[in-house]
C-alpha cells in the first residue's frame, strides 16, 4: 500500500495547508488567509471598524478615511418619512430606557424630536397617503418622546428639564395622566409643594383611581407638613433668639455693665454671655473670661465665670499646680495681681471682688462679649505696668 515511511512528514494538501499531529488542516480561505499576517491586537481592531463587530465608534477605515459602511448604516437611519425616522429612534429610546440607560436613552429621543422638527423633503410627500392622518402619527411619536424623556431627566435628578418635558407633553395632550404624574414628582423633588399639588391633582382628575398618582398625593401631602413644621421650628428658634438677646440687653443694663463690639472679634467656640434663664433678666448672669499671662504671652479661657464668683476662685484651680510653661514657678494664686484695659488707662481689680462688682466701675468694658484680665506676677508687675503705660497713648 503506498503511503509515507515511519518518521517522514506527512503529505501537505495543494494549498499547503498547516499540519496538527500528522494530520492536514485544510488553508484558510482566500478572504481570511490575510489575517494570518496580523496580530490578535491587529485583528481586533480591523474587526472593530466593522459595524457588525464594534465595540467602540470608529469612523474612519483605520487610516484617515471613511467608514463607508458605518456611514451607509448611519444614511439608513434617515430613510423613510419624518414619522418612520422618529419611531425609529424612539424605539431604540425605549429599548435603552428598559435597560435603565437613561442618558442614551435620552439621546435616541433627542434625535427623535429633531428628526420630527426637521424640513419635509419632497419626496417624502409622495410615500404619504392621508396628510391628516400622517401628522397625527408624528403627534403622536412627538408626544411618547417628550414623556419618556422626562423620565430620563426625572431619573437623572434633572428636574427643570423634566419639567420642560412635561409641559411639551401636556401641550400635545392635557390628559396625559405619566406627565402630570412626572412633573408632580419633580417639582416634589425641588420642594416646590403648591406646583406638585396642581400637577398631582390635575393628574386625578383625568384617571382618580390611578394608584401611582395616589401614592404620590400623600407624600406630596406629607413633605408639605414636614416643610411646615420645620418652618414652625425656625420661626420658634428666631423669636427665642430674638427674646434671649433681648433679655440679655435689659440684664446688662439693669446691672449697670458697659459693654462694646469691634471688628476683630474673637473665636470663642461655644462660649458666650448668657443668663442662667434666658428669658429672666434677675436670673444668674455667666460671661466668658481670658486671663492673659501678659509677662509669658499665654493664656486660659474660662468659658463661663458666674457673676457672684471672684477671681480669686478661679485662680485658686487654674495656679493650683505649675502651668507647664512656668518654669520659675511665679504664678501662684497669692502671688499675682489682675489688671484690666480701661479705655486710655489701666485697672486694678481685687481678685476677692465678685465679677459684678469689678464690672460695677464704669471704666471697664466687656469686649466682644469677653472679659480680658492681665494675670501679672507681683515681682514683675512695676516693670510690666511701665511697659504698657509707653504704649498707651497720652492722656488729655
Amino acid at each position: 500500500m503506498a503511503g509515507n515511511p515511519a518518521g517522514s512528514e506527512p503529505e501537505k494538501s495543494e494549498q499547503d495547508g498547516d499540519t496538527v499531529a500528522n494530520v492536514a488542516v485544510p488553508a484558510l480561505p482566500p478572504a481570511m488567509a490575510e489575517s494570518k499576517r496580523h496580530t490578535v491586537d491587529e485583528v481586533v481592531q480591523m474587526m472593530n471598524r466593522m459595524p457588525l463587530f464594534m465595540t467602540e465608534l470608529d469612523e474612519t477605515d483605520g487610516e484617515g478615511g471613511e467608514n463607508v459602511e458605518l456611514e451607509a448604516l448611519k444614511a439608513l437611519a434617515y430613510e423613510g418619512t419624518r414619522a418612520e425616522v422618529a419611531q425609529n429612534f424612539r424605539e431604540q429610546g425605549n429599548d435603552q430606557a428598559k435597560l435603565k440607560r437613561w442618558l442614551d436613552a435620552r439621546e435616541f429621543y433627542d434625535k427623535a424630536l429633531a428628526a420630527l422638527k426637521s424640513p419635509r423633503k419632497e419626496e417624502e410627500w409622495e410615500e404619504i397617503k392621508d396628510e391628516e392622518v400622517e401628522l397625527n402619527k408624528e403627534k403622536e411619536i412627538a408626544e411618547a418622546c417628550y414623556t419618556n424623556r422626562a423620565l430620563c431627566n426625572l431619573e437623572k435628578k434633572n428636574y427643570r428639564s423634566c419639567n420642560l418635558d412635561c409641559a411639551a407633553t401636556l401641550r400635545l395632550n392635557e390628559r396625559n395622566v405619566k406627565a402630570w404624574y412626572r412633573s408632580a414628582s419633580a417639582c416634589l423633588a425641588l420642594d416646590k409643594i403648591p406646583e406638585a399639588e396642581d400637577a398631582c391633582s390635575r393628574g386625578l382628575e383625568v384617571e382618580p383611581s390611578n394608584k401611582a398618582l395616589s401614592r404620590l398625593s400623600e407624600d406630596i401631602a406629607k413633605r408639605k407638613g414636614d416643610i411646615a413644621r420645620i418652618e414652625r421650628e425656625r420661626q420658634e428658634r428666631e423669636e427665642r433668639k430674638v427674646m434671649k438677646e433681648r433679655t440679655l440687653r435689659i440684664a446688662l443694663k439693669e446691672r449697670g455693665i458697659k459693654t462694646k463690639t469691634t471688628s476683630n472679634k474673637p473665636d470663642l467656640e461655644d462660649a458666650e454671655m448668657q443668663l442662667m434663664d434666658p428669658l429672666d433678666k434677675k436670673s444668674t448672669l455667666s460671661i466668658p473670661v481670658m486671663l492673659m499671662y501678659s509677662v509669658h504671652l499665654q493664656t486660659d479661657l474660662i468659658k463661663s465665670v458666674k457673676e457672684h464668683e471672684t477671681l480669686q476662685e478661679h485662680l485658686n484651680y487654674i495656679l493650683e499646680e505649675p502651668l507647664p510653661w512656668d518654669e520659675a514657678g511665679e504664678y501662684k494664686p497669692d502671688n499675682v495681681n489682675c489688671y484690666v484695659f480701661a479705655g486710655a488707662g489701666l485697672v486694678k481689680v481685687g481678685k476677692k471682688l465678685s465679677l459684678i462688682k469689678i464690672l460695677e466701675d464704669k471704666r471697664i468694658e466687656i469686649e466682644d462679649g469677653l472679659l480680658r484680665i492681665h494675670v501679672i506676677p507681683k515681682s514683675k508687675a512695676a516693670e510690666w505696668i511701665e511697659e504698657v503705660k509707653k504704649r498707651l497713648p497720652p492722656r488729655t
